[in-house]
């Protein structure tokens, strides 16, 4: 290593630049939510914690958008259609 170096041009801030729609923060989560999102990024044979955390959020506040009886009968109806049992008409 140099004895001295010149940090005359250096920048401060990030090194990477953010990617468009995405914003730096600082979070404290509890230890075993991040194992726990880790280990299931782990076992989808990779990619990112974070954009599953992300994902995770984004699920919440879909169904916080749509009203309980309209995803149960979403449910319901995947669940008839996975297992072949005709739909009934309506009347």
């Amino acid at each position: 290593m140099k004895k001295e170096y010149d940090f005359s041009k250096g920048k401060r801030g990030a090194v990477l630049p953010l990617p468009a729609g995405k914003l730096r923060i600082t979070i404290r989560l509890d230890k075993d939510i991040v194992e726990w999102f880790k280990e299931r990024v782990d076992a989808a044979g990779g990619g990112n914690y974070q954009t599953m955390m992300n994902d995770a959020l984004r699920q919440f506040m879909a169904s916080e958008r749509q009203p309980l009886e309209a995803s149960l009968r979403r449910v319901v109806r995947e669940e008839l259609a996975a297992y072949g049992t005709p739909r009934r008409r309506k009347r």
